[in-house]
């Protein structure tokens, strides 16, 4: 799996142009058949605005890339929220411009612009992570060991959780295989052989400002 963002917390932010209301909400999705539930919903939600435009990608390489002008001009709506999400390198998400007329139409570079503001503050207000596989390790080591085993961590930058101080110190870490294989060597190195490094668990974690999540 290659490393690719997603939305980790759904967001919403507006603009207004010319008095029209233009909001900008995302929404992490699994399918097409999602991303079409969810559009549904929205546009009941806000029955009372003039359009509801959206795009989505599920998937990669290519995966499956939709999006809807919903009334407005072609190429003014639709395509600038998908710019938006692919500028971003986002997939399995969902980007729904809603907007309320205000009475002044604003040409075709003006939709372009308040269309591809409003995806961009939907997407400032949303949580995005960045998605990895690797591995859930548990390293056991008595406490002298510990201490330089913690340092070396802390070097190379990797969040750690769950420290447990027993009759053995242990604590966990989600890592890539790269980082797990060093991990392990430098464990092996610290303690000749007396720290313990088990459960190689493969999961999915996404990872954003030095903290670590588990997806699946």
């Amino acid at each position: 799996m290659e490393n690719y963002k997603i939305i980790y917390q759904s967001g919403s932010g507006e603009i207004q142009e010319k008095k029209s209301r233009f909001i900008g909400t995302t929404f992490a999705i699994k399918s097409e058949e999602e991303a079409k539930e969810i559009i549904e919903v929205t546009k009941k939600k806000y029955w009372d605005a003039r359009h509801n435009c959206y795009a989505y990608i599920v998937g990669k390489n290519p995966g499956i890339k939709r999006f809807s002008d919903d009334g407005e001009p072609q190429g003014t709506a639709g395509k600038p929220i998908l710019d938006v999400l692919e500028g971003a390198g986002i997939v399995n998400a969902l980007l729904i411009v809603t907007r309320y007329f205000g009475g002044t139409l604003l040409g075709t570079g003006g939709l372009i612009r308040a269309y591809t503001g409003a995806a961009k503050e939907g997407l400032n207000n949303s949580l995005l992570i960045v998605q990895k596989e690797g591995v859930h390790i548990i390293i056991s080591s008595n406490y002298p060991d510990f201490g330089k085993i913690r340092y070396e961590i802390e070097q190379r930058e990797i969040p750690f959780f769950n420290i447990d101080y027993q009759e053995l110190v242990t604590i966990e870490l989600l890592c890539t295989k790269e980082e797990s294989k060093e991990i392990i060597k430098m464990v092996e190195e610290i303690t000749s052989g007396r720290g313990e490094v088990k459960n190689e668990e493969e999961i999915v974690f996404g990872e954003t400002d030095k903290k670590r999540i588990l997806l699946e």
